[in-house]
C-alpha cells in the first residue's frame, strides 16, 4: 500500500481501466456535440477540489467550446478528491441537482475503490445528458476538444 502513495497519477490505472475510461469518452461524444475530458492526479493541492476543477477548465480551455458544452471530470487520486465542472451552456439546461446527482453515483463506485468504472459511469451520464440538449449533428459537429484522460502529478 505505501508504494501506492509514490505512484504517479499516470500509474494509477492499469491500461484497461484507462481503456475503460477512453471507450466511455469516445462514446459520449458520437452522440452530442459537448465534450467531457477527465483529469486525473495523485493529490488536490486546494482545499476544494471543486475550485481545483474550475482552475483545470479554464487552463485546459474548455469554455472556449461553440456552445460552451463542455464538462470536466476531476479526480485526486491519492486525496479521495472528486469534482464535475460543466460550462454555463450545460449547467444552464441541466440545473444544479444534475451534478450533485452525478458526483453521488461515482461516489458510489469510488467507495468500492472501482474508480475507473465510477469514472466512466459518469462519463457516460453526462454524455447522456449532453447528448439531450445538445444532440450530434454529423454536418456541423467537430471535436474541439482532445478525448484523452489529461494526467495531472
Amino acid at each position: 500500500m505505501f508504494s501506492l502513495f509514490k505512484k504517479k497519477a499516470v500509474d494509477l490505472l492499469s491500461q484497461a481501466e484507462k481503456e475503460l475510461i477512453l471507450q466511455a469518452i469516445q462514446a459520449t461524444e458520437k452522440a452530442t456535440s459537448g465534450e467531457v475530458r477527465v483529469y486525473i492526479e495523485t493529490n488536490c493541492t486546494y482545499v476544494d477540489a471543486m475550485d481545483r476543477a474550475v482552475e483545470l477548465f479554464y487552463n485546459l480551455q474548455m469554455d472556449k467550446t461553440v456552445y460552451r458544452n463542455a464538462t470536466l471530470v476531476y479526480v485526486a487520486l491519492k486525496d479521495k478528491q472528486l469534482a464535475v465542472f460543466g460550462d454555463e451552456g450545460i449547467y444552464a439546461k441541466t440545473g444544479k441537482e444534475f451534478w450533485h446527482e452525478a458526483v453521488a453515483h461515482m461516489l458510489q463506485h469510488f467507495n468500492k475503490s472501482d474508480y475507473a468504472r465510477g469514472i466512466s459511469a459518469v462519463v457516460t451520464e453526462i454524455g447522456a445528458a449532453l447528448a439531450h440538449h445538445f444532440p450530434y449533428d454529423a454536418a456541423t459537429d467537430k471535436n474541439e476538444l482532445p478525448d484523452e484522460i489529461v494526467f495531472g502529478k
